[in-house]
């Protein structure tokens, strides 16, 4: 383990936050994410180009979208869900929501050429991919090579 002093990070923590996680004081990511959501119900959970999302926010979007890729989407426990977008705030809703309808997430680079993309969805499986308007065109260059059965 290295020393605080080559972690140069831990000078920009908030007071009182560990430097180090007890990963056994929680069963799963998804379980230490809810109890943050309890915990921190109207704390900014992430900023992101000048506006925020509560954990409150972040734990019923989440939620909803959850539900939606279990109940309308009919995807199934441990099915993947790739991710195609870069660091906005509908990154972490996603990213929660998929991990919290019991489904696997495949991240996958907004900036793949279509041949990367294709080998990436192929290579993991992906069932659905949640992909930004904006790397949309790299997507149709590829779909019909793949198995996925959704697009949102």
């Amino acid at each position: 383990m290295s020393s605080n002093a080559e972690r140069i990070w831990l000078a920009s923590y908030p007071a009182g936050t560990p430097a180090e996680i007890d990963t056994d004081s929680q069963p799963s990511v998804v379980s230490m994410f809810e109890q943050a959501c309890r915990d921190y119900r109207d704390r900014p959970a992430f900023h992101s180009m000048g506006k925020s999302i509560t954990y409150g926010d972040l734990d019923r979007l989440s939620l909803q979208f959850a539900v939606a890729l279990r109940g309308r989407l009919g995807l199934a426990k441990g099915d993947r869900v790739a991710l195609m977008m870069p660091n906005i705030l509908q990154y972490p809703i996603s990213l929660f929501g998929v991990l919290r309808a019991g489904l696997v997430v495949v991240n996958t680079n907004p900036m793949y050429t279509p041949r990367e993309l294709k080998h990436q969805l192929n290579d993991s499986g992906a069932k659905a991919i949640v992909v930004l308007e904006n790397f949309a065109s790299v997507l149709q260059e590829v779909r019909d090579q793949t198995k996925l059965e959704h697009v949102i």
